[in-house]
């Protein structure tokens, strides 16, 4: 059985639970986090999670790479559409969304999150470097219903996780959340989290967070 490893506050890690959940996929999870021990490593080269190991003890890691895997091992349930052009925009997106969206007001997070001394010089570059990715999301995104079109697709899986991080990021370091912005997400997420896996992963993300506070 596959295994996913990591941990259930990681917005990337639960992009790939919702993955796995909506294509029917039976997996454990083993609950761990990133490390730079060397017997960590050996398991996942940077020391970064999620990571997933198959039953025959091979392993992937980066989460975008894990969900493609997912997605021709185990193809009865696609999340990408069957049209080439389509597909690539589904990955389009997912790249907007994490290199130009996520992965820039990630910089803040430990800032804003972790007790990290504030940076004004690196506040000021996000604040360039999202405007244009946002820009750039707005222009790709149909939500209609689903964030590519009329599919479900691997596209809303990562959308789901790292929309509400990025809001709750950027009301946190600007004072407006800047996803106000992107008309209609607000609902887009509520539809999903309408489905059981997403509505699970939620639900397992809250009571992490709330277990670590305490």
């Amino acid at each position: 059985m596959l295994k996913l490893c990591g941990f259930h506050i990681s917005n990337y890690h639960n992009k790939v639970r919702i993955v796995l959940l909506e294509k029917g996929i039976a997996f454990d999870e083993e609950a761990v986090f990133p490390s730079q021990r060397e017997e960590f490593l050996a398991r996942t080269p940077l020391g970064k999670v999620p990571f997933l190991e198959l039953s025959d003890g091979r392993r992937l890691t980066e989460s975008s790479v894990i969900c493609e895997y997912l997605e021709d091992a185990f193809p009865g349930t696609p999340l990408l559409p069957a049209d080439p052009f389509e597909r690539a925009t589904v990955r389009e997106l997912v790249a907007y969304l994490e290199v130009h969206v996520e992965l820039v007001v990630r910089r803040l997070y430990g800032q804003l999150f972790f007790g990290q001394p504030a940076d004004e010089a690196e506040r000021q570059a996000v604040e360039k470097d999202l405007a244009k990715g946002l820009r750039g999301l707005a222009a790709l995104v149909k939500f209609s219903p689903y964030i590519a079109g009329g599919q479900l697709t691997l596209a809303d899986c990562a959308a789901f996780v790292h929309l509400p991080i990025v809001s709750a990021a950027t009301k946190a370091a600007y004072g407006r959340d800047w996803l106000d912005d992107l008309p209609h997400w607000r609902g887009y997420v509520k539809m999903l989290e309408e489905r059981p896996a997403f509505r699970r992963v939620n639900e397992d993300r809250k009571a992490a967070f709330a277990a670590r506070r305490k």
